[in-house]
């Protein structure tokens, strides 16, 4: 399942670095995204609508899903590592 442009203008490469868990990598990725994100913002401006409802091929579109899974996925994971997922 793709993200839209969200994944071609805000998604990362994944850097295998020995040593890194999984993640230490969505992490990297969400730090990333978020780079590429106050970089457009700076150039472009942002308008909530364009944000929240951005039209289908806009650069923005999918880039909240993509941020949210990853944050998800993230929270998941220090559940389990932690112990207390359920």
């Amino acid at each position: 399942m793709g993200y839209g442009r969200a994944t071609e203008e805000f998604g990362t490469p994944n850097f295998e670095v020995p040593g890194m868990s999984e993640k230490q990598k969505l992490i990297k990725e969400m730090l990333e995204m978020q780079k590429k994100f106050m970089e457009y913002e700076h150039e472009h401006g942002i308008d909530p609508q364009e944000y929240y409802v951005p039209p289908a091929g806009h650069e923005l579109d999918g880039f909240r899903q993509k941020y949210r899974d990853l944050a998800m996925k993230v929270v998941e994971l220090a559940h389990q590592e932690k112990g207390s997922h359920p």
